[in-house]
This record gives structure tokens, C-alpha cells and sequence, in this order.
């Protein structure tokens, strides 16, 4: 099952998608909150709205750095024994079709494709072998960075959490096998990163549990899970393509604000 939250210009709805008609059914609240079961009996096809990030974390995006070997080697890192941590605000997150807006302080923003996991309750301290019991769901991310600041600058703040850095989508993907996903992010066309989920150093259980024991999760909190090798800039004009096998593909321009 893929849930969308879509708009076609009033307030944002929910919906379900069926990929046999390329529709949404619409429900009568959010998902994460509400009752799946629960539809409006309404159904508008995908192509007549305007789809939006998955969802806006109320309260964080806990994200994960060097969480793929070849990742960390192609930036001359040595593979962390645990996994770096850092946090995006939800002020970072755009959705499908949103555009990146390159920040003034930087002159080399990169991509970084990303498998994202959705929390669905309020948790702390979860043993790996219960991670499955606060997970909602799967989507795609992209974890834009200006890299020349974030090599500058002592912490990662400047480099990971301006506005526009975390676009989300298309869909959240519910009961996915996420063990060897792949995962892939494309320029303008262009291949530019391809790995696996079953590349990553630590897993999804595993992460879960190491994030519960800094930070309480809540409902809605999402986590990124590290990105593969191949990261490279960006830059104005261009379009960033985000696959996640099972997901689909998010799909953002990027810009600069004079």
C-alpha cells in the first residue's frame, strides 16, 4: 500500500493509491493520526493533483551520515563504529516537484538519494527486534547538502538544514521489504548514484534503536538512513531524480534566489 497527501488547492488530503487506475481514494484523515480504513468514498486520478511531501514531521528528521562504506570512502572518511547522527528541522522538507533552493552561503551543493523511514507512535528506547511496531512507513529522500559548508564548518547545521534540504515523496510505502531496495538518484537524466539497501552498514532495525535511546520519536518523525556512493553538486536549472525501489521517484528543480 502507497499514501499520498495531495492538494488540489484547498487543504491537503490523504489518499491511497490505486496502481491499477493511477488513483487516489481519498481518507478522511491523516493516516498517521487517524483510520486508514476510513475513506471519504472519493477517488481523483494522480495526475489531476498536486502531490506534497508525505509527510511534515511535527517534530524532527533525525538523519544518518557514513551509513554505506563506499559513501564514506568516496569523502576519505573512515567508517564511523557508530552512526552519525545529526538533524534536519521540518522547515527543511518540500515534497515532489518543490524546488531546491540553492543557499546563498554555498557554492557546491551535492545530492544524496536516501531511503527514509516514517515513525508512527510515541517511542523511546525500542529494542531492534521491535522496531517494526513503531514504523508506519517507507519513502524516498534527499538529503541535500552544501558540502563546501558543511566541510567548513565544525558542525553540520549551515550544511544539512537550510530550507529546501530535505524533499520527501512521492508516496509512503506501508509493509515494504526494505532489506535490498535499490536506491538511485539521477541528474538530469543521468545516473549518478545506484546502491542497495543491503548495503548499509546499519540497518533499518538497528538505527531505530540507536536514534530511541538519544531522542523520544514521535508520531510523524522521520529518520534518513544514509545515502550510497556517488554524491555530486547540483545546480540551477537542473532536475534531481530520486528512485527508492517500491517507492517511486521524487522529483525536484533546482533554483537560487537572487
Amino acid at each position: 500500500m502507497r499514501i499520498a497527501r495531495f492538494t488540489t488547492g484547498d487543504n491537503p488530503r490523504y489518499g491511497i493509491l490505486d496502481e491499477e487506475t493511477d488513483e487516489l481514494i481519498v481518507l478522511k484523515d491523516d493516516p498517521i493520526y487517524g483510520d486508514i480504513a476510513a475513506t471519504t468514498g472519493e477517488r481523483v486520478q494522480v495526475a489531476d493533483v498536486r502531490l506534497l511531501s508525505p509527510v511534515i514531521p511535527r517534530s524532527k528528521v533525525v538523519a544518518i551520515g557514513r551509513n554505506y562504506a563506499d559513501h564514506a570512502a568516496e569523502m576519505g572518511n573512515e567508517i564511523p563504529e557508530e552512526p552519525v547522527v545529526f538533524l534536519k528541522p521540518n522547515t527543511s522538507v518540500i515534497g515532489p516537484g518543490d524546488p531546491i533552493v540553492l543557499p546563498p552561503y554555498s557554492r557546491e551543493v551535492h545530492h544524496e538519494a536516501e531511503l527514509a523511514v516514517v515513525i508512527s507512535r510515541m517511542c523511546k528506547y525500542v529494542p531492534a527486534g521491535k522496531a517494526a511496531d513503531v514504523i508506519f512507513g517507507y519513502t524516498a529522500a534527499n538529503d541535500v547538502t552544501a558540502r563546501d559548508v558543511q566541510r567548513s564548518d565544525v558542525q553540520w547545521t549551515r550544511g544539512k538544514a537550510f530550507d529546501t534540504s530535505c524533499p520527501l515523496g512521492p508516496y509512503i510505502a506501508m509493509d515494504l521489504d526494505v532489506s535490498d531496495l535499490a536506491v538511485r538518484a539521477r541528474v538530469d537524466g543521468v545516473l549518478r548514484q545506484d546502491g542497495r539497501t543491503s548495503q548499509l552498514l546499519h540497518g533499518v532495525p538497528e538505527l531505530i534503536a540507536y536514534v530511541s535511546t538519544i531522542f523520544t520519536l514521535l508520531p510523524g518523525d522521520v529518520i534518513l538512513t544514509g545515502t550510497p556512493a556517488g554524491v555530486g553538486p547540483i545546480d540551477v536549472g537542473q532536475r534531481v531524480d530520486v528512485e527508492v525501489e517500491g517507492i517511486g521517484t521524487l522529483s525536484n528543480p533546482v533554483v537560487r534566489r537572487d
